[in-house]
């Protein structure tokens, strides 16, 4: 688990500036796909190679066996999954970081009165304590953010099926291929366990992507109801200064 600290070091600081569907998205991440990765995969998948059993004894049979059926590991493929998925998230934070930077900077500078040429500009994305508001550019980079996840995710729920050509782990693989003299029967240990693994980090992916979907039309409706009150409350502030009386001097009362 010591080699997933930094990473969810840098991602728990995201929660902060994320809405409520990405705390919900990143509190998933955390337990129940690297958390139960990290704890459970050894128990499970050990040493694959070494536990299959094949009926011939010819050599590099077994090997090329285990090759030929997996590619990539199913540890390492989720390994990969979950380092990918995340980078856009963490481009995120660096983009955020960069942002309330520049603004703490801005706010220095307007303490010491050494605004550029006298105009003191008003941040517009952070506050002192360091909390961001999407909307903006940040608002863009978010979006952009969850939709790059969101490929990503389904990408890999695709690949794994064309990776594998199987979802449940099978009894037993049949290997036709060099150097085994003739099609062997090789018989994977603990099929059942590593089929609920799998079904349940495939089913984690596709909550997530279920999430970040979410998230997005949150975010867009959002915005459109804060523009259309906004917009409802500009008119009724027009029709206010409509209605104020017009002030006639006693001089000037014939004319109103």
């Amino acid at each position: 688990m010591g080699e997933w600290s930094f990473l969810s070091s840098l991602l728990d600081k995201v929660q902060a500036h994320s809405t409520v569907f990405g705390k919900v998205w990143m509190s998933i991440l955390f337990l129940f796909r690297i958390f139960i990765l990290a704890a459970g995969v050894d128990n499970i998948w050990g040493d694959e190679q070494s536990s299959m059993d094949c009926n011939s004894k010819s050599l590099g049979c077994k090997n090329g066996c285990y090759n030929w059926s997996f590619p990539l590991s199913h540890t390492r493929f989720w390994v990969l999954q979950i380092l990918t998925v995340s980078t856009p998230t963490l481009i995120y934070l660096g983009h955020v970081l960069l942002v309330i930077r520049r603004e703490n900077k801005m706010r220095r500078r307007q303490q010491e009165k050494l605004g550029r040429n006298g105009i003191n500009k008003i941040p517009k994305y952070s506050n002192d304590k360091g909390k961001v508001q999407l909307k903006g550019v940040l608002l863009f980079s978010y979006l952009v953010q969850l939709v790059v996840k969101i490929i990503l995710e389904v990408c890999f729920i695709v690949g794994q099926y064309f990776l594998y050509g199987y979802i449940l782990m099978p009894t037993k693989i049949i290997c036709p291929i060099h150097p085994c003299p003739l099609p062997v029967d090789c018989f994977i240990t603990r099929p059942t366990e590593k089929s609920i693994f799998i079904v349940f980090m495939l089913s984690m992916a596709v909550l997530s992507v279920v999430l970040n979907i979410m998230e997005i039309l949150h975010l867009i409706f959002a915005k459109m109801k804060d523009r259309k009150r906004r917009g409802s409350h500009s008119v009724s502030e027009e029709l206010s200064s409509l209605k104020k009386p017009i002030y006639c001097p006693p001089e000037t009362a014939t004319y109103c």
